[in-house]
């Protein structure tokens, strides 16, 4: 499996080329934002791995160009950039996941080995999310279950994408705070609680079969 690594810092680089050549990858690296998107218009590749900060062509910009030219390779931001909006901003440019240095080799790892097991892009999925009946569209930031129309909140909108961008897998309560309220802490409040609680009454009540699981003693998944 193929992966262009686009990263300016020398040092994360080798490290990232030799833990990811030592698991049976085949690895591209450049370090300017202009030769990534050469590189890639070049040739295909199963995943990219896109730093934010980079010369030549920034990460932001770097994404919606692959996306622009119709590039449906996962991407996933590797970045110091760890705000909630700066999450926000690199997914909607058109990245499938996004991890903040510093970061644990093994949890990347996983996280392309997630990318790589996901069925090829549909056109138009980059705009939309959907598990089961459960539709969120991202440009016009509405979502829907079965035809019914859903109104939420803002933050349970971004708890709501959270979710369905990470369907099937379990979403600790500290994996919530960090990725929704951007805590790095846990502030000893039932905020996540009281969302959960909120947002099932509002996608899964009024319909036959819940979405929005509770997993004993680990955290919450959303599925069909």
């Amino acid at each position: 499996m193929k992966i262009l690594l686009a990263e300016d810092d020398s040092q994360t680089a080798e490290f990232l080329r030799q833990g990811l050549t030592a698991e049976g990858y085949s690895v591209d690296h450049v370090a300017d934002g202009r030769d990534a998107l050469v590189r890639a218009t070049m040739q295909p590749y199963d995943l990219m791995v896109i730093d934010r900060m980079m010369p030549g062509l920034d990460g932001l910009s770097l994404v919606k160009a692959l996306r622009s030219a119709q590039m449906k390779a996962p991407i996933l931001f590797l970045t110091a950039m760890g705000g909630v909006n700066d999450r926000v901003e690199g997914l909607q440019a058109g990245a499938d996941d996004y991890l903040v240095k510093p970061f644990a080799f093994s949890e990347l790892s996983a996280r392309l080995g997630a990318l790589a097991r996901r069925p090829a892009m549909q056109e138009g999925a980059r705009d939309q999310l959907r598990v089961g009946d459960l539709t969120m569209d991202l440009l016009r930031r509405t979502v829907s279950r079965d035809g019914t129309e859903i109104e939420l909140q803002p933050r349970e909108f971004r708890l709501l994408e959270h979710l369905m961008r990470s369907a099937g897998r379990v979403q600790t309560r500290t994996m919530l705070l960090e990725a929704v309220w951007d805590f790095h802490f846990d502030p000893n409040t039932s905020v996540v609680e009281t969302h959960i609680s909120r947002l099932r009454a509002k996608i899964d009540r009024p319909f036959d079969k819940p979405l929005l699981h509770t997993v004993r003693g680990a955290g919450y998944m959303l599925k069909a």
